[in-house]
C-alpha cells in the first residue's frame, strides 16, 4: 500500500483531506514522502496512525492527549499505567460533561413543558433565555 495519494488515505480512514494536512502541520502525522511530481505519497503506516488518531478524537481526546497517546504507543514506550492515568482523567472530563448536559436537558425540558406554544404575552423559553 505504498504510494497512496492523500485522497486515497482520506477514503481509507474516513478523515477529511484538510484534517490530514492539519495533523501534518501540527506534527500528529509524520510528513509523507513525495513523488517526483511533489505529491504526497502515503503508506500503510500512515493509515494505521491516522486511524488511531481518528478513533482517539472520536472518543473525545484532545490534540495534546492524542499526542501523548501516540508517544505511549511507540515501541518501547508503552506504559499501561500512564495510558490508564490519561484515560481516567479524560473519563472524569466526559462524566462532568454528561452531568452538565443532563442538567441542561432538565432545564430545557422544564422550560419547554411550561410553554403552551400559543400567543402569550410572556414566553417561558424566551424569559428563561433573558434571565
Amino acid at each position: 500500500m505504498r504510494g497512496m495519494t492523500i485522497g486515497k488515505l482520506a477514503d481509507a480512514t474516513g478523515v477529511h483531506l484538510e484534517t490530514i494536512r492539519y495533523y501534518e502541520r501540527i506534527g500528529l502525522m509524520p510528513e509523507p514522502g513525495r513523488t517526483a511530481g511533489g505529491y504526497r505519497s502515503y503508506g500503510v503506516e500512515h493509515v494505521r496512525r491516522l486511524s488511531f488518531i481518528r478513533r482517539a478524537r472520536e472518543l473525545g481526546f484532545g490534540v495534546q492527549e492524542v499526542r501523548m497517546l501516540l508517544a505511549l504507543a511507540e515501541p518501547g514506550h508503552a506504559s499501561c499505567s500512564a495510558v490508564r492515568e490519561l484515560t481516567t482523567t479524560h473519563l472524569g472530563d466526559v462524566r462532568r460533561k454528561i452531568a452538565d448536559l443532563s442538567r441542561l436537558e432538565r432545564i430545557l425540558a422544564t422550560t419547554v413543558d411550561q410553554c403552551a406554544g400559543d400567543k402569550a404575552p410572556i414566553c417561558p423559553v424566551l424569559e428563561m433565555l433573558s434571565d
